[in-house]
């Protein structure tokens, strides 16, 4: 069984976890072997590709079930023919127990000859990937916009000072009569952050809001 869930508009209006690296646990129960491996993602099609890769390297287990979700809060599991319900939602659950974003679980599975039943399957595939998650290193994240801006010289001084206040991340700057700057800023801090670059620069700031959403990521 395959499934999807809609983002949660609240979810998506607070920061989240972004992970770094890649993960492996395993548990077994009753002869079974369990094998999780969580890394980061940012599009189902990523997703998949790990999962085809677990499956390439585990070719002999029985199932390959994974959970993703995405920066947006949107979700997608798969049961890879376990009884509906008893793999992917735990593995999602447990993602989302961590508070991740853009990140994938996949659970390998070797049947061990015993049933399990169903829930303890679900039990089984979510303590194993919360164990890959709780395992895997983060950093804090927010949905966020593109913005340019341009501005003197004798404003740089103004200008870093506001930018060091807050969560940005500088993504390309140049040189030349005057200083263009493309950053990442926070959705939910744009209006108060353009205030405070035109309050420093008495009003001589030209900001653009390009409309690309991004991630923005905490140094910390």
């Amino acid at each position: 069984m395959t499934g999807r869930r809609p983002p949660s508009l609240a979810a998506q209006s607070r920061g989240f976890l972004i992970p770094v690296g890649r993960t492996e646990a395993e548990h077994r129960v009753r002869g079974s072997r369990f094998v999780a491996v969580a890394c980061p993602c940012s599009s189902f099609d990523e997703a998949l590709t790990v999962r085809d890769a677990e499956r390439r390297r585990f070719h002999d287990a029985t199932h390959h079930v994974f959970g993703s979700v995405l920066a947006g809060g949107e979700s997608r599991f798969d049961d890879d023919g376990e009884p509906p319900g008893t793999g992917g939602r735990p593995v999602l659950a447990s993602i989302e127990g961590g508070g991740l974003r853009n990140v994938v679980v996949v659970v390998t599975r070797y049947f061990g000859g015993t049933k399990l039943g169903t829930g303890g399957l679900a039990r089984a595939y979510g303590e194993v990937a919360a164990r890959a998650v709780g395992q895997i290193r983060s950093r804090r994240a927010v949905a966020g916009r593109r913005i340019r801006l341009v501005y003197r010289y004798e404003d740089m001084g103004a200008v870093n000072k506001v930018l060091d206040r807050a969560w940005i991340q500088r993504l390309g700057e140049e040189f030349g009569e005057e200083v263009r700057l493309e950053i990442g800023v926070p959705a939910s801090e744009l209006r108060i952050f353009r205030k405070q670059l035109l309050d420093a620069t008495s009003g001589r700031i030209h900001l653009l809001d390009t409309g690309e959403e991004l991630l923005v990521e905490s140094d910390t």
